[in-house]
């Protein structure tokens, strides 16, 4: 019971990017390559980065094209229908023009009703679908270098080893890896105190000094 709840779990992906592509059909050819040649695909992951919501537009909705959309979803309903009554009347035939010819009725009915009360707010048809800009391909670091040698024999360009995914470094004034920093700590009173500006001016022309103190 436990270890199919673990299994259900959303886990980050692991291992070297082996492979990185600019479609998935080009990562799904590579882990094809690789099953091809029986190597254990099930340590390979494909992660898709960056990834976009698109929606495509196929076309201009009108009333004539919503009337033939409803008529045509009403025709299969209708057959459904008059399939199922056609086993029970002995003119099953006309049982099943009849169904037909009502689903396509009601059909059209509906989706030209359905279209009016839109208000022509949404006057096309699309098709939205979440894409990526980048698919690497992963593989668990103990495999990672036989599969890019397949790859590489199949012509597919690979990433040189120890490129982990998803692996962030800290930036610091040392370079990569260095801590910050640390700002100015301690007791306010222990800081030295600023001079002010007019000790440091020079003595203007003219003007008497006072007598330095006696030892």
């Amino acid at each position: 019971m436990n270890d199919a709840r673990r299994t259900t779990v959303p886990t980050p992906p692991q291992g070297e990017e082996i492979a990185s592509f600019a479609t998935y059909l080009e990562a799904q050819k590579a882990v094809d390559v690789l099953a091809d040649s029986a190597f254990a695909v099930q340590a390979v992951t494909i992660v898709g980065s960056d990834l976009r919501m698109v929606e495509r537009v196929t076309g201009r909705l009108s009333y004539p094209r919503v009337a033939l959309a409803g008529a045509l979803s009403g025709v299969w309903f209708g057959l459904f229908i008059g399939l199922l009554f056609s086993m029970f009347n002995e003119n099953g035939m006309a049982t099943i023009v009849v169904c037909v010819s009502l689903g396509a009725a009601f059909g059209m009915l509906f989706g030209v009703i359905s279209y009016a009360f839109t208000g022509g707010k949404r006057d096309f048809v699309s098709q939205s679908q979440v894409v990526a800009s980048r698919y690497d391909v992963l593989c668990l670091s103990e495999l990672a270098g036989d599969a890019r040698s397949r790859l590489q024999q199949a012509g597919i360009t690979t990433v040189g080893r120890g490129q982990g995914h998803g692996q962030g470094t800290a930036f610091g004034p040392g370079g990569p890896g260095a801590p910050a920093a640390p700002g100015p700590v301690g007791d306010p009173a222990s800081r030295p105190t600023p001079t002010p500006p007019e000790a440091l001016e020079p003595p203007r022309y003219g003007q008497r000094l006072d007598d330095p103190p006696q030892r």
